[in-house]
């Protein structure tokens, strides 16, 4: 089974704010062995970068006027992702900006199968930082080449992630039978595997602690 592990940056946070994407990054995995197959860009948003987002990935205003521009690469970044499953870390901001450019060419939306791994992380371990820095340290994956969010660096963390994220360690095992339920989100087709586990009491205190003083979006992470 062939999926797709994506990251994108972006000039900002919100589409409703016309923000643009200046950066995509995917890598393909093959039964969960990522295979030589990538599509990288960078892209000319025809906009300003925040300050907020210049800090999270550093892409200059004058860098990226010199880049290609969505439209010459929608073609070939649509056939790299078509019929494939999507691996995306809060995937409704990437979808987001990645239809708002769609549609601003008058393209169909994505529909291809996503799983979330926000939602899977903040269901694993409730209460717990679930950035991706902070699975990265829960599962001793090396991220010192993150000094700023580039999106094939975080494809790359991502992917060793998320075999951790669904238990297969050992992708070459068969876990067919493993007890999973698959959960849909709202939106229809973002999917993540679901497994239940019982929290301690001192867990669930944490978890309540955070929902009172901690909780918060963070859309770069």
């Amino acid at each position: 089974m062939k999926e797709i592990v994506l990251d994108t940056e972006t000039t900002g946070i919100s589409v409703k704010d016309g923000h643009r994407i200046v950066e995509i990054g995917c890598i393909e995995l093959d039964n969960l062995i990522p295979t030589k197959n990538k599509f990288h860009c960078y892209l000319n948003p025809e906009r300003k970068v925040s300050e907020k987002a210049f800090e999270v990935h550093g892409y200059s205003d004058d860098f990226l006027s010199k880049q290609k521009k969505f439209n010459e690469v929608v073609d070939d970044f649509l056939s790299f992702i078509e019929g494939k499953k999507l691996i995306i870390h809060n995937a409704e901001f990437d979808i987001a900006h990645l239809n708002h450019e769609l549609k601003l060419l008058g393209k169909k939306e994505i529909d291809n199968e996503v799983i979330d791994t926000l939602s899977l992380a903040r269901d694993k371990f409730p209460g717990s930082s679930i950035s991706l820095d902070a699975l990265c340290k829960r599962y001793r994956i090396d991220n010192s080449k993150r000094v700023q969010h580039t999106a094939l660096i975080d494809c790359d963390l991502l992917a060793k992630v998320y075999i951790n994220l669904i238990d297969q360690k050992e992708p070459t095992l068969d876990f067919q039978h493993q007890d999973k339920n698959t959960h849909t989100m709202d939106k229809g087709n973002i999917l993540y595997f679901k497994k239940i586990i019982k929290p301690t009491p001192e867990e669930l205190q944490k978890h309540k602690e955070f929902l009172k003083k901690d909780l918060k979006k963070n859309f770069f992470n």
